[in-house]
């Protein structure tokens, strides 16, 4: 399966919604992480969906935060920081599917 960065994605979805249309599929990755797959969709699939109810109350669930902050901010800082989570979240995402992988593959072996 061919990779595509999360960046090449973003700037030609068009693009590999036609290909995928058209049978193709793709791993999508982050810094090299593979994080999802883009493929055709199976209708099939539609039966396992559900729906979100709407919150009955109508009450929006946070109210946005207007203004600055109170306090100096590195915005530069908090977005290394963010940035250097997200990898971290992401390396523990693609370690554990990998170690799930190799279970079921050691299964598959002792039958």
């Amino acid at each position: 399966m061919e990779r595509v960065s999360v960046a090449d994605l973003k700037s030609r979805l068009s693009h590999y919604l036609r290909e995928v249309r058209a049978g193709r599929s793709f791993v999508v990755t982050s810094r090299d992480i593979p994080v999802a797959t883009l493929g055709p969709f199976d209708l099939d699939d539609l039966d396992d969906l559900e729906s979100i109810p709407a919150d009955p109350s109508g009450e929006p669930l946070d109210a946005p935060v207007l203004g600055y902050p109170a306090t100096d901010v590195d915005a530069v800082e908090l977005l290394r920081r963010d940035r250097d989570d997200r990898d971290e979240r992401l390396l523990q995402i693609a370690l554990e599917a990998i170690e799930v992988r190799r279970h079921r593959e050691a299964g598959s072996d002792q039958r």
